[in-house]
């Protein structure tokens, strides 16, 4: 197969472009997608490209060097390149698979902030088959993973969509006491159930609330914690060996979905015992409070966080439940935690530990338990699912890419993981 096989600077298998700049003030929040290269930040009228288009983000806040395919009928903005293929040579997505496999990231230069130039694409090297069919069929095979992966977090979205929904009904609007104080039967719900809620409002710190339900802090309901740094300067304490203690990131947790189970790096367990690095038990909630504020996430398996996240541990005896101070926490409004607006800003662990919550009634909070708990068991499953293909996608991509492994050998890897 090395015959088959050619090595490439990567000007004579495409042609390159910036983004253009597109200040903030343009940008509408109906219309075509505006891509960057970290995501759609915006739309407009009209569109630059018609097709999906390979690019290389090559400026801004930690994906420099991440290659990515942009929405259909889309702009692209300058903090990404976008990549054109000769497609005499090279397919655009088994081009895109190609660069996933390689370290685009070596090319970022700059201190302050990395950028990559066009220049330094132009002379990266890739090999390539020049058997356009073998190419179609490696894409196909790592687009069907990929699409399943998609497929997977959509339907999680939706889930959770699901929940916040039923959450901010009874907990945030209070539809079911208002209803019945006005006389009716809360919508969509059995009788048994209408029956927990009280039929009236009393006035609390949180203003007027159902009656009997309570004002507490996130001190009162929890065990708070804040995760800790090793120091920098002692890289032997951090590593990058899945075998390590899982140290969580606010990239992390941007990334992640409803639960946190991977991390880009880890610590030793001589550095979680030595620096007293807080181990944050399964199922416990986690909330980012610095430099990003309000990512929320679920441990899924014990781990360790960095100190701008802080955890809540509930006593089992609680009669609230993870997934409720998750939901709530997703729907708080931490504006309320800083004099400023900046989303940026950093609140203490003072405040996280004094954000208020209302306690509803042991037996509402219960039944509401009973119902969004499969659900949370379902995000849990896709999520899993959803990460034993990425992993298994990203086995793969190098050895496809570069030939080592033939596609049957492949699909047969694929159809014992599912």
């Amino acid at each position: 197969m090395s015959s088959e096989w050619s090595t490439y600077k990567l000007s004579n298998l495409a042609t390159f472009k910036y983004g253009k700049f597109l200040a903030k003030s343009a940008l509408a929040t109906t219309g075509f997608p505006v891509f960057s290269g970290y995501g759609v930040v915006g739309y407009l009228p009209d569109y630059q490209f018609a097709e999906r288009q390979l690019v290389i983000v090559c400026r801004g806040e930690g994906g420099t060097g991440d290659v990515k395919m942009s929405p259909p009928h889309c702009s692209v903005t300058n903090l990404s390149i976008v990549v054109s293929p000769d497609i005499e040579k090279v397919s655009r997505k088994f081009l895109y698979w190609a660069l996933k496999a390689s370290d685009t990231h070596a090319l970022r230069t700059g201190s302050a902030q990395a950028q990559i130039v066009i220049g330094s694409l132009e002379n990266f090297s890739l090999k390539i088959p020049s058997d356009r069919s073998y190419q179609d069929s490696v894409a196909s095979l790592l687009d069907g993973l990929e699409d399943r992966i998609t497929l997977l977090r959509e339907t999680n979205a939706t889930l959770e969509a699901i929940a916040q929904a039923l959450f901010k009904s009874w907990f945030v609007d209070f539809e079911p006491a208002r209803a019945k104080m006005e006389g009716r039967t809360p919508e969509g719900m059995d009788e048994a159930t209408a029956a927990l809620f009280p039929d009236g409002f009393e006035t609390s710190e949180l203003g007027e609330v159902p009656r009997g339900w309570r004002s507490a802090t996130m001190e009162d309901v929890s065990i708070v914690g804040i995760g800790k740094t090793p120091p920098r300067k002692e890289q032997h304490w951090f590593s990058e060996d899945s075998n390590d203690v899982r140290w969580v990131s606010i990239r992390d947790m941007g990334i992640c979905g409803t639960y946190a189970s991977t991390t880009n790096e880890f610590l030793t367990a001589e550095a979680v015992d030595k620096f007293n690095v807080r181990r944050v038990p399964d199922n416990t909630v986690l909330m980012s409070f610095k430099m990003t504020i309000g990512r929320v996430a679920i441990t899924d398996g014990e781990m360790t966080t960095n100190e701008a996240i802080a955890h809540f541990r509930l006593d089992p005896a609680s009669q609230l439940s993870t997934e409720f101070i998750y939901l709530h926490l997703r729907q708080f409004d931490f504006s309320r935690l800083s004099s400023t607006s900046s989303i940026a800003d950093a609140v203490n662990s003072k405040t996280v530990r004094q954000i208020p919550i209302l306690v509803p009634s042991r037996e509402v909070a219960t039944a509401f338990q009973e119902k969004i708990g499969v659900v949370f068991e379902m995000l849990k499953s896709n999520e899993q699912q959803a990460q034993t293909l990425a992993t298994l996608r990203d086995a793969l991509l190098p050895r496809l890419i570069s030939g080592q492994l033939r596609l049957p050998e492949a699909q047969a890897l694929i159809e014992e993981s599912m």
